[in-house]
């Protein structure tokens, strides 16, 4: 499923149903009836369908576009636009992007969690050192995480931060064989 994440000043927005839109700078690769995963603040909220993808540019957006994507005027969505993207001019491409929200979910889930279905990676780590046999090295990766507390931290100790991918990637296989066995399953 594909993701449309926004800050997490819109969340609010989203959830009460006045933002139904979004405008994002170029061409964006989604389609009506595309299904994906609302994000807003580090946040899954829940479940959408795109309704329409309408290219055009800055100087062509409306007071319409604005309302559906939470504003006032189109002069407010610009002067957003400005603050999220720098150098944009009213030729500009821009793809106006309408979503209906189908689904919230009933509990914050945190974005990098969605991999796991809702599961925390913590539970996910001990279930598997408690129930699965692992590698030495996946081993080794859980347990550092386990110890820095966080897959920030224990990144870090990885080398930086751009190491998280390798413990997300032992984590979700091992939510997997957690799940195939029966230990643990989706919490959504």
């Amino acid at each position: 499923m594909r993701n449309l994440k926004f800050d997490g000043r819109y969340r609010e927005l989203i959830l009460s149903g006045r933002k139904t839109a979004t405008v994002r700078i170029g061409r964006i690769n989604l389609r009506p009836g595309d299904a994906v995963l609302i994000h807003s603040g580090g946040y899954v909220l829940g479940r959408a369908v795109i309704k329409s993808v309408e290219e055009k540019a800055i100087g062509e957006l409306t007071d319409e576009d604005a309302k559906m994507d939470g504003f006032r005027s189109r002069g407010e969505l610009i002067d957003a636009l400005k603050r999220h993207y720098k150098n944009i001019k009213p030729d500009t491409k821009v793809a106006v992007v309408q979503f209906e929200l189908k689904e919230k979910f009933e509990r914050d889930i945190l974005s990098s969690d969605f991999p796991y279905e809702g599961n925390n990676p913590v539970e996910i780590a001990e279930l598997a050192l408690k129930h699965l046999n692992l590698l030495d090295d996946d081993r080794r990766l859980l347990e550092l995480f386990l110890k820095a507390g966080s897959l920030r931290k224990a990144a870090y100790r990885l080398g930086g931060l751009n190491r998280r991918y390798i413990i997300r990637e032992v984590l979700r296989r091992a939510y997997e064989e957690l799940k195939r066995k029966g230990v643990m399953g989706p919490k959504l």
